[in-house]
């Protein structure tokens, strides 16, 4: 069979062709040295790659074929690596038969398998048997046929260049990290593709080589660090090149690309999170998702609500190097004795929570990345998108002024969290809060920048900090005002109840669970974590909110606000609706108008009666909607129109003392 294949033309005896592409086989690998190419390894493009490749593949089966430049690398998977395969078997098993179809095979293998399968006899059962007739029936052309993952070798994803085939555009999107953004959809498809385009893509060889050098530069150490490195790294390449030039002795500094644009990028992949830095540019993002295997999964993601594919792939060392640094960002364990993670990080656009898993429990490493609100939440902004009707923003936000021991519930996505972080904003200005997190999430930095007296407490659930019971001790001895835990699941919940049972702090009591309304957080609560009924009947508001579809994407609201009620001794804890959610909305029930809400009435402070909270209510209900309506929803607009709001509260209050006018 070498003989053969010797003999074919433009076949060496090495069985390469003069195309400059060095292969070698590296496990289910062939890793294809594409530096001295004239057609820098695409395969797609060049009848002589695909020659030397589908030589190399002659007697040898992969999964993967890899091509590398200086500065790119091309990865061939699945049914371009197959396509490429299936011909190397063909050639071998044809030479013998008809050594023109099978030269043909090497350059150009969906001719050969169609000139093929036209024929009866040997070269068409070989043609069958070895899959090269299934690929070519499934292919339309090169481009299709064999469309690549592309990167730069700086980057540790791969994304493919070329739209899916038979695909729509359905929109463009621009992002500020210089890449772009297609939407499509196939008509054989339910799910659409999300088409990330990122700024290197679009990068000559001379550009991507550049970026290799500079990034050696710095793993070298050649290159002072800190985060002017990237930068540093970039000029000196490209300065260097610039001279070898010039003078004729190399190739050009950097192509026609910006320097800016060669830091940018070198600085995504080597200070920054890669791709990850894209996606969540975009703010219609909501999730990313990276499934085990990695390396043979797109990435998948969450758009406005609707769950899309996409053409970004990481490789197996993305996931590792991803995992090591959030392990050592983190501080946390993940590994095979520990292989599951919560951290929180941060892009260069947005704070990102990462949930991830490994080894024993996977199949090698696995993210889900969720982003954080860029900005704090506040009520006028959840009344502003729909989350909640003002009446019941009002409602709210006077019994966290209150002090209400209150709980979000709702199930995994459904903004308990994002809403647990407004309550926070409607804290009496002085209050000082105690924010209990294992994972931030919560606006401690903003609420502390906006003036608020906040202290942030981190548990940890694996051991490498104090657990959340301890955290929450610690938390009841840092202060008598409001307290906001994260999330209630362990055995925090019992200190957590206590402590409102006997009323250790004086301002309100927070925090998230999950559950799907007041039966079943009570379940949870009792049953599954074990605290008292009468503990628990010291919850005084329960807030559920949903993640729903509608017309326009998904939807996070609240659908009902619940009071707690008690029999005489905290026992036969039931619940009544205050506001539920109708066909037209979240809409009040009467309770409050009527008269019948105990959580109205336990609010009344020393001689105020129940109809003046009611005016409070109508008062607040129209200062929430006044500054959605205006847009004013951002913390600083907020806190200062509270500000206002509380002055000219004190100078009434001045003036009736005095005698003046009411």
């Amino acid at each position: 069979m070498h003989e053969l294949l010797s003999r074919l033309p433009g076949t060496s005896a090495g069985g390469d062709s003069d195309c400059g592409c060095r292969p070698e086989a590296n496990g289910d690998r062939l890793v294809v040295d594409a530096s001295d190419c004239p057609a820098g390894g695409q395969v797609e493009r060049s009848s002589d790659c695909r020659a030397t490749v589908v030589d190399a593949l002659a007697e040898r089966d992969v999964e993967t074929v890899v091509t590398r430049t200086e500065g790119t690398v091309r990865a061939y998977e699945d049914e371009a690596a197959g396509l490429l395969v299936a011909a190397g078997r063909f050639l071998e098993a044809a030479a013998f038969h008809d050594e023109r179809l099978a030269e043909r095979a090497r350059t150009d293998p969906l001719a050969a398998a169609r000139e093929a399968t036209g024929r009866a006899g040997p070269v068409a059962r070989i043609a069958a048997e070895t899959g090269l007739a299934a690929c070519a029936a499934r292919a339309e052309s090169y481009d299709h046929a064999l469309r690549p993952f592309v990167g730069p070798r700086v980057s540790r994803s791969r994304v493919a260049a070329r739209p899916p085939p038979d695909a729509r555009l359905v929109s463009t999107r621009d992002l500020e990290t210089g890449a772009t953004v297609r939407v499509y959809e196939r008509p054989d498809d339910a799910v659409r593709t999300y088409h990330l385009a990122p700024l290197e893509l679009d990068f000559d060889e001379a550009a991507a080589a550049t970026l290799t050098a500079a990034r050696d530069r710095i793993a070298a150490g050649s290159v002072a660090g800190g985060e002017r490195a990237p930068g540093r790294a970039v000029r000196t390449v490209a300065s260097e090149r610039r001279g070898k030039s010039e003078s004729g002795n190399g190739s050009e500094s950097g192509g026609d690309q910006a320097v800016e644009d060669l830091v940018a990028v070198l600085r995504k992949h080597t200070r920054g999170y890669g791709v990850l830095e894209d996606l969540f540019a975009d703010d219609r993002v909501s999730d990313v998702f990276a499934t085990a295997p990695v390396e043979t999964r797109a990435l998948r993601v969450r758009v406005d609500g609707e769950a899309m594919r996409t053409n970004v792939r990481l490789t197996e060392d993305a996931a590792a190097a991803l995992a090591s640094r959030f392990r050592r960002e983190s501080g946390r364990a993940f590994s095979g004795a520990d292989p599951t993670l919560d951290a929180a990080v941060e892009t260069e656009n947005r704070g990102v929570r990462v949930a991830g898993v490994t080894d024993p429990v996977s199949d090698g490493v696995a993210f889900a990345f969720r982003a954080r609100d860029a900005d704090a939440w506040t009520l006028p902004a959840l009344v502003r998108n729909d989350t909640l009707p003002a009446d019941a923003a009002a409602l709210c936000s006077v019994a966290v002024e209150r002090g209400v021991a209150g709980l979000a519930a709702g199930q995994r996505g459904a903004g308990k969290t994002t809403f647990l972080g407004a309550l926070l904003w409607a804290l009496p200005p002085g209050t000082r809060s105690v924010v209990i997190e294992d994972t931030p999430e919560l606006p401690v930095t903003t609420l502390a920048d906006c003036g608020r007296d906040v202290q942030a407490l981190r548990s940890s659930l694996d051991g490498t900090g104090p657990s959340p019971t301890e955290a929450l001790r610690t938390a009841l001895r840092l202060g008598s005002g409001a307290l906001a835990v994260g999330e209630i699941r362990g055995e925090e919940a019992g200190v957590l109840y206590e402590a409102m049972r006997v009323g250790s702090n004086d301002g309100a009591v927070l925090g998230t669970i999950h559950g799907d309304g007041g039966a079943a957080v009570r379940e949870r609560v009792v049953t599954d974590l074990g605290v008292p009924e009468s503990s628990f009947g010291a919850t005084d508001l329960l807030v559920t909110l949903e993640s729903a579809d509608t017309p326009d994407g998904t939807e996070r609201r609240v659908r009902r606000i619940e009071e707690v009620r008690t029999g005489g001794d905290g026992r036969d804890v039931t619940f009544a609706a205050l506001y539920d959610r109708d066909d037209d909305g979240l809409a009040s029930t009467d309770r409050i108008e009527r008269g019948n809400s105990h959580l109205v009435d336990s609010l009344c402070r020393p001689g105020e009666r129940y109809a003046d909270l009611r005016e409070r209510l109508a008062d607040r209900e129209a200062w929430l909607a006044g500054l959605a309506d205006a847009g004013h929803t951002d913390p600083r607009r907020v806190e200062r129109a509270r500000a206002r709001r509380l002055t000219d509260e004190r100078d009434a209050a001045a003036t009736n003392h005095d005698g003046g006018v009411s």
